[in-house]
């Protein structure tokens, strides 16, 4: 991250008009610390889950740079911020589509496809991806996100009846078994016959900016819908990725597709957010973007979060293979869940479970 220097208080002159103003929480807690901190008024939750925070990050961008102020909740009232209230009011509330297990959902992966960057081929028929997403939901999984067209950089794109193809049959199947199924595409024509076969989300990479169909189309149906950050398309995203700061470059343009959503007829309660790890995004980036997560809850959305199997974790390690990077997506998955993501996209539904279990496990520890 460049241009952020962090200040001991805040300044009547940073918040003049035309200065962007950020919440990052800070100091988060689960378990019975976060309760007892709710409940001594030392601390606020966090998008309405087992989480809180103590205090928060005062991010300002201005003409000259980004300048960084921590501050406790009790100093939060001495300052005259714009809109707090507001502010910390959709930090804090309950996110509709969200259970209150304390667990983030698992969104299972399931590739029908011969070409992703994780598992292509290995479930490229039918019978074999809808075997693989059955797998997926006894091992725990609570969504199934079918994809038929590989969105790895550099991939070219499928035809339109290609990708129903190889989706449509797996959706119908998982969806009839009684299983929540998203389908995991940029094009109206597929995320339509997904719907009709049984889906019940829609998992869009581009946001709903790739097919200018697709915001009518989830309006229409009124389903879940997951607007991703990625710029370019997978073919080109990762010529050179460049932000000023990545995170809060990230935030604006994802709110900038919410307020596209919404005024498009899709209900924001119906709406989940991914910053989109490795898409358009160098390593660096996607560290910044995974370290500062929690900024993303002052969207007011659910936050979904996929790591699983990236190449940047070979990248900050040894240079892992593709099969050899699950000890990297469970350290991922955990960091994103301690930010309060609500939903983690993975592959290896089963290993992230039991990892999840034994960090609530301590959390649940009286501290």
């Amino acid at each position: 991250m460049t241009l952020i220097q962090r200040k001991p208080a805040l300044t009547r002159g940073l918040l003049r008009s035309g200065n962007r103003i950020y919440l990052l929480p800070r100091d988060i807690v689960t378990g019975e610390a976060a309760r007892a901190g709710i409940a001594f008024g030392t601390a606020r939750p966090l998008a309405g889950g087992a989480s809180a925070y103590h205090a928060l990050d005062l991010i300002v961008r201005t003409d000259d740079g980004i300048q960084v102020v921590r501050t406790s909740l009790a100093a939060l009232d001495s300052l005259d911020l714009p809109d707090i209230e507001t502010r910390l009011e959709r930090l804090g509330a309950k996110r509709a589509l969200i259970d209150d297990a304390g667990l983030p959902m698992l969104m299972g992966i399931v590739n029908a496809t011969p070409d992703s960057f994780s598992d292509g081929g290995q479930h490229a028929d039918a019978e074999s991806a809808i075997a693989h997403g059955l797998r997926l939901s006894q091992e725990g999984a609570t969504i199934l996100d079918i994809g038929g067209e590989s969105t790895r950089p550099g991939a070219d794109p499928v035809s339109i009846g290609e990708e129903i193809r190889r989706t449509e049959p797996v959706v119908r199947a998982l969806a009839g078994a009684g299983h929540s199924v998203s389908i995991d595409s940029r094009n109206a024509p597929v995320m339509a016959a997904a719907l009709d076969a049984g889906a019940a989300w829609v998992n869009d990479v581009s946001g709903l900016t790739h097919d200018s169909a697709a915001s009518a189309l989830v309006a229409e149906r009124g389903c879940p819908v997951v607007l991703m950050h990625m710029r370019a398309d997978p073919k080109t995203m990762q010529l050179e990725p460049s932000y000023q700061c990545a995170p809060l470059d990230v935030y604006d343009e994802l709110e900038e597709r919410v307020a596209a959503a919404v005024a498009a007829g899709i209900a924001r309660d119906r709406i989940v957010i991914d910053p989109g790890f490795g898409f358009a995004k160098s390593t660096t980036h996607n560290l910044e973007v995974t370290s500062w997560l929690a900024l993303f809850h002052g969207l007011g959305c659910p936050v979904l979060f996929g790591a699983s199997r990236k190449s940047s974790i070979g990248q900050m390690s040894r240079g892992e293979p593709v099969g050899e990077r699950l000890p990297g997506s469970l350290a991922l998955g955990l960091a994103a869940a301690a930010r309060g993501a609500q939903i983690l996209r993975v592959h290896d539904v089963g290993e992230t479970m039991q990892a999840l279990a034994v960090q609530r496990a301590l959390d649940a520890v009286d501290q």
